[in-house]
């Protein structure tokens, strides 16, 4: 349901995007039609005034005066009557869309802030790198994570799919241990998914029970060289007192952040750079994310100048 959510409210918002742009340019062409005809209107009268003051200045109306009057009323007459249509009125089919979009975006909106859970946010002493090649191995559910996951085991890459600005992994993880405390949470066997959606947006999908999720959204943002700022959004549609689920993923989070320093050090103190070239990098299956990462943006862009400055330093 959340990522269906989530997935509606991207498409109405790229369709309320393209009608809001249709909107504003047919609006721009009314108004120009609009000013100018609005401006024939003095012109027009102006021109039948002078007109009619060289007309009758000698006391004598010539055929030819007569003519050019009447010409000049007719214009004036016709030009009333075109005045233009408004494209968009509150009647129209494309302005009744249009609002149809807002009104359903909105819902949409208004939905997801009822699934968010809770909001975290550091600055942390460590180069913004360090973070996202964290983020994108999935080894390191295993390895860094091995206490708060409590031996949670990476079972199969089931999928992953390139795109414009990241990718997708599917992956399923299993629950050895019968004791282990995210059964409360989900089955001993899920697949989750790792989304890269941009070059600083890492999303986290987890299924739980009865087709419920809980989505973890990472944003990593350099600072300089040696800080990023990383913020944590959780959202769930899990049907537990919103309280007692709020203090769960708290602890959660804060837990998993802990065990990230210690690694997040120890990264730092190394040449992180290397790990960044393209022919350096791991074509193991759980480093597949992290590989569409580096053929992205290690070659150029804020990651190219984070390592240039690192390097330097």
């Amino acid at each position: 349901m959340f990522t269906n959510c989530l997935k509606n409210n991207d498409e109405l918002s790229v369709n309320q995007g393209k009608n809001v742009s249709n909107v504003e340019i047919a609006l721009f062409i009314d108004q120009i039609k609009s000013n100018i005809w609005i401006f024939g209107i003095p012109s027009w009268l102006f021109g039948i005034t002078d007109r009619s003051v060289a007309a009758f200045a000698d006391g004598y109306l010539s055929y030819i005066e007569l003519f050019q009057l009447f010409t000049a009323s007719f214009f004036f007459v016709s030009w009333l009557y075109l005045k233009p249509n408004e494209s968009f009125n509150s009647n129209d089919l494309g302005a009744s869309q249009y609002q149809e979009y807002v009104a359903r975006t909105q819902a949409n909106k208004l939905q997801v802030r009822k699934l968010h859970m809770i909001s975290q946010e550091y600055i942390l002493p460590f180069p913004y790198l360090c973070q996202i090649y964290h983020l994108l191995n999935l080894k390191h559910l295993e390895t860094v994570h091995n206490f708060s996951l409590n031996n949670l085991k990476i079972f199969q890459i089931s999928q992953f799919q390139p795109t414009n600005t990241g990718g997708i992994i599917k992956f399923q993880t299993i629950l050895d241990s019968p004791a282990n405390p995210l059964r409360i949470w989900r089955q001993p066997i899920v697949e989750v998914d790792l989304i890269l959606h941009t070059p600083y947006t890492v999303e986290l999908s987890i299924p739980v029970y009865n087709n419920k999720r809980i989505v973890v959204l990472f944003n990593a943002f350099p600072l300089n060289d040696s800080e990023h700022q990383f913020f944590i959004d959780i959202y769930s549609d899990l049907e537990w007192p919103k309280p007692l689920l709020q203090i769960i993923l708290h602890f959660a989070s804060c837990l998993t952040l802990f065990e990230d320093l210690p690694y997040l050090r120890a990264l730092a103190d190394k040449n992180i750079g290397r790990l960044f070239h393209l022919s350096r990098a791991s074509n193991h299956e759980t480093a597949l994310l992290f590989k569409r990462f580096v053929e992205l943006y290690a070659s150029s862009g804020e990651a190219t100048k984070l390592l240039k400055g690192r390097e330097e330093n």
